[in-house]
């Protein structure tokens, strides 16, 4: 689960309040290195695999995480977004975990799918 968090930092970024009142995030202020409170988008991010960032620490950045160029932040505290069922239109009754690396791979495979529709053999029956 850790990927996917991290995944999600490195490509929104994030930017930590330093005039919070809120204590989660002044105590996550002072485990922070300074150069870590404001980092950009499209970010490389790491941590050392059992002796690395905390799930608090990363749920800290995660409420801190930049929003997208709508305004949206695409993930809640919890590293989870909300998906949408693609038949009938309507939002999953639950926030779902899913990775930026596997949002990128449906992304692919939809466009696969249109170029598909686009190209290939004529119909015989409308002769097209």
């Amino acid at each position: 689960v850790l990927e996917i968090h991290l995944g999600w930092l490195a490509k929104a970024g994030w930017s930590v309040d330093t005039n919070s009142d809120d204590p989660k995030i002044k105590a996550m202020l002072e485990q922070l290195p300074e150069e870590l409170y404001d980092v950009p988008a499209d970010s490389l991010t790491a941590t050392p695999v059992f002796d690395g960032a905390s799930n608090e620490e990363l749920s800290g950045l995660l409420r801190s995480s930049r929003p997208n160029r709508d305004g949206i932040r695409l993930v809640d505290d919890y590293g989870k977004a909300e998906l949408i069922d693609g038949r009938s239109g309507e939002p999953f009754p639950y926030p779902v975990s899913v990775g930026y690396m596997y949002m990128l791979k449906l992304h692919h495979l939809v466009d696969e799918k249109i170029h598909a529709r686009s190209t290939g053999p004529y119909s015989m029956i409308t002769q097209q």
